[in-house]
């Protein structure tokens, strides 16, 4: 048995199943990695996020990916000849070579993945613990990585865990399947083999989000001034350079009121930079020529202004999102654009926040914390904090990280009876063509910049 998958729905006790196995197995034989949304790395005690518009913090100090391979190399064992096949190895299966020059906080968060698994891998582990492994990776990285893993299960004496939310990712050598049931107990039931294990799962249905609910969101009524802009995006000859790099190129692209885009691109070609001059969070957008929502940037409109008019949810924002308040104060930071909550709602803010939670299924966890839920669930709490305030704009940047398949199903007919309402304008990234809702009426590709 070389590589087993661990699966469930989102709270059905994946990450405490893996708990209570790592503290059975404590040793450093076994290495332990979590990609639910935490895209950075721990530098010095300080943690980078994935601001990669955010030049000022870069100085002399700021390591590069080299840098620190380096020194995860040099810590992991002996300089042998066999670890430093290991290590050539690794960097050509994973295009490491590109990004050894490049400081760490630069990264997106495809290429902080490769990152951590290369440095991880320089220990040679006997057990290899990845949690949900293959979100936020184009579609190439995911099947350069499964290829490393059937390689590591083939070639190496090392057994691989995965934990996958999201179950039609399971690689078809997985040796065995672990499905959880009940998060108290640490029920669940053992498949042999991945066919086994689908013969025995219940089809998703076509729609998941109730008739009656799917009227009363059509129904909402219309708000301020019902958004009169016509070009909500504007953008012409757009470049963003940090340094040496180029990330976007004289871009032009405009988004009408009412479309539907479809944004896409490799790890790395900018797509979260370009997400972050439309959010106003990117402080080179001044220096460009933007339009949002019919106002040109630098005309005198504040960035509370810009973000009024929109819903944001990203990989990004969920790691920002480390106090524990009771989960609807989270949907309420949505009210006012703010990370924490330092406003107090009004009875009326809480009853619109906990439709939004009823609409995405999560209105039983209202008074749970925060960061007790599972990664699943935090992710759909975020998503009722975008749509809370019935934006203009709705941004989804990998809106369906950490989902297991009914909830990307659900999640999907809540984002597609919102953009059947008038003015509603929808921007969505993803890795996965069929994570993308019906009713796409734009697609626009970015290529990376070598």
């Amino acid at each position: 048995m070389k590589v087993i998958a661990v699966v469930g729905r989102n709270g059905s006790g994946k990450t405490l199943y893996i708990e209570r196995l790592r503290r059975l197995m404590a040793s450093d034989k076994v290495r332990y990695i979590a990609f639910t949304d935490s895209y950075g790395v721990n530098v010095d005690g300080q943690y980078y996020l994935q601001l990669r518009w955010n030049q000022h913090d870069i100085d002399h100090e700021t390591p590069t990916v080299g840098e620190l391979l380096q020194r995860a190399y040099l810590l992991a064992g002996e300089d042998t000849e066999e670890r430093r096949q290991l290590k050539e190895h690794l960097y050509e299966l994973f295009h490491m070579e590109s990004l050894l020059d490049k400081y760490i906080i630069t990264l997106s968060s495809g290429e902080l993945r490769k990152f951590q698994l290369t440095k991880t891998l320089f220990a040679n582990p006997k057990l290899l613990i990845m949690d949900n492994p293959f979100i936020g990776l184009d579609a190439e990285t995911r099947d350069q990585l499964k290829e490393l893993l059937l390689l590591l299960a083939e070639d190496c004496d090392m057994e691989v865990m995965l934990v996958l939310s999201k179950t039609d990712d399971i690689p078809a050598f997985v040796s065995k399947v672990i499905e959880m049931e009940e998060p108290e107990d640490a029920a669940h039931t053992e498949y042999a083999d991945v066919s086994e294990y689908y013969a025995h799962q219940e089809t998703v249905p076509a729609h998941v989000l109730s008739d009656e609910k799917r009227q009363a969101l059509l129904e909402l009524p219309y708000h301020d001034n019902d958004y009169q802009c016509q070009r909500v995006v504007d953008m012409k000859q757009v470049t963003i350079r940090y340094g040496e790099r180029t990330i976007l190129k004289d871009l032009d692209w405009t988004v009408m009121n009412g479309e539907r885009w479809a944004l896409s691109g490799q790890n790395g070609s900018g797509k979260s930079t370009l997400l972050s001059l439309i959010c106003a969070d990117n402080p080179q957008s001044y220096a460009c020529d933007i339009t949002l929502f019919d106002r040109p940037r630098g005309s005198g409109e504040s960035i509370w202004d810009i973000k009024k008019h929109i819903g944001y949810v990203s990989p990004e924002m969920h790691r920002s999102y480390k106090r524990n308040l009771p989960v609807i104060r989270i949907v309420a930071s949505g009210l006012m654009d703010s990370i924490g909550l330092y406003a107090i709602p009004t009875p009326q803010d809480y009853e619109r926040c906990r439709w939004w939670m009823d609409i995405f299924g999560i209105a039983s966890l209202a008074d749970r914390p925060f960061l007790q839920l599972s990664s699943g669930e935090q992710r759909l709490a975020l998503l009722a904090r975008a749509f809370v305030k019935d934006p203009q704009l709705i941004i989804l940047d990998e809106p369906l990280h950490g989902l297991d398949l009914w909830n990307r199903r659900l999640v999907k007919d809540v984002i597609e009876t919102f953009c059947q309402r008038r003015n509603k304008t929808m921007i969505m990234v993803t890795h996965y063509q069929e994570e993308l809702p019906a009713g796409i009426t734009h697609q626009k590709f970015l290529a990376r910049n070598l």
